[in-house]
């Protein structure tokens, strides 16, 4: 089951208010652990498995998380994903995952997708009580100030929004039956770059943050709509300069991760690589939505929101970030 965006919090009577967790989606059937979009995951956390064992016959709605000193570690969640057995063992040892579990689907040959989410949610507790370590049960609450508390805690928590779940919430996969609450983050980025759509429109725009005197590579701006990258380019063209002299004339990079692997990113660009980017005068700066940042980099492509005429380029600094 989904969730639909919202980005103000639903308040009244018989709602349930859970954290967004960041981490992976994962259905736990038994011991057999399945992605969102039924990726085997098992194999790469075999203690978690393990810990799921003594539950026996049920089947778990969840999200497997890494915490390490008192925050979460995507990064070392992404790197679970190991294709050599010896090296999974040595990173379930070294960096463990847990369970948060947050719907209890069904229990042996008891299908609970029909009953109220309120029973579930009951089942699920009484499920867990005795839950080995690794295995935990989301908190839930029902006033919405503590819930806004978790909205504001921010990706170092490990929280990436609020799930709203109604009483009667039936268990619908592949309907978009939950409400999910993100505040929009934003932030102001310096324009550096573009790569070309096939259309002959912006594809993307490569976005900086001064570091001192050094505009650092810290994302993109992708998947944009057909009238805007056709916008883009009437307002960018006449801004494209040669590289001899443009802050990125000796490349750049935004520290690995995730995002150069993205199509239609660029996440790194030295001399004697294909240039497939565009040069632009640093000098137009634009307010881009983003979730979550891993040191000095967007973990996914930003949103375009508007140019801001107001803001000098060289008052961006990497200070809005940290």
């Amino acid at each position: 089951m989904l969730a639909r965006l919202e980005r103000t919090l639903p308040v009244g009577a018989g709602l349930a208010y859970e954290p967004k967790w960041d981490g992976f989606r994962c259905l736990a059937f038994g011991t057999d652990l399945l992605s969102r979009n039924k990726r085997p995951l098992t194999r790469y956390f075999p203690e978690v498995a393990a810990a799921l064992a003594p539950l026996g016959d049920v089947v778990l709605d969840g999200e497997l998380v890494i915490c390490r000193d008192g925050r979460s570690d995507f990064p070392a969640l992404l790197a679970r994903l190991h294709p050599a057995a010896s090296r999974v063992a040595q990173l379930a040892g070294a960096t463990p995952a847990s369970y948060v579990a947050f719907d209890l689907l069904a229990v042996g040959d008891e299908d609970l997708t029909g009953t109220d989410f309120v029973v579930r949610r009951e089942r699920l507790a009484e499920l867990l009580a005795g839950a080995p370590p690794g295995i935990v049960l989301t908190p839930q609450t029902r006033d919405p100030a503590e819930a806004q508390a978790w909205l504001r805690a921010g990706g170092g928590a490990g929280i990436d929004g609020v799930v709203v779940k109604p009483d009667g919430l039936k268990y619908e996969p592949g309907r978009r039956a939950m409400v999910k609450v993100k505040l929009q983050r934003t932030v102001d980025c310096v324009v550096a770059g573009v790569r070309v759509h096939p259309d002959g429109g912006v594809g993307s725009l490569l976005l900086g943050l001064y570091d001192g005197e050094t505009l650092r590579h810290v994302g993109v701006v992708g998947s944009l709509a057909k009238a805007l990258r056709a916008s883009l380019r009437q307002e960018l063209a006449p801004l494209v300069q040669p590289l001899a002299g443009h802050p990125w004339e000796q490349g750049f990079g935004i520290e690995g991760g995730a995002l150069g692997r993205l199509k239609g990113t660029a996440g790194r660009w030295v001399p004697g690589m294909t240039q497939d980017w565009l040069p632009v005068e640093p000098s137009r700066v634009a307010e881009v939505g983003y979730d979550h940042v891993e040191g000095l980099r967007f973990r996914h492509p930003a949103r375009f929101l508007r140019w801001r005429p107001d803001r000098d380029a060289s008052s961006c600094t990497v200070e809005q970030l940290t």
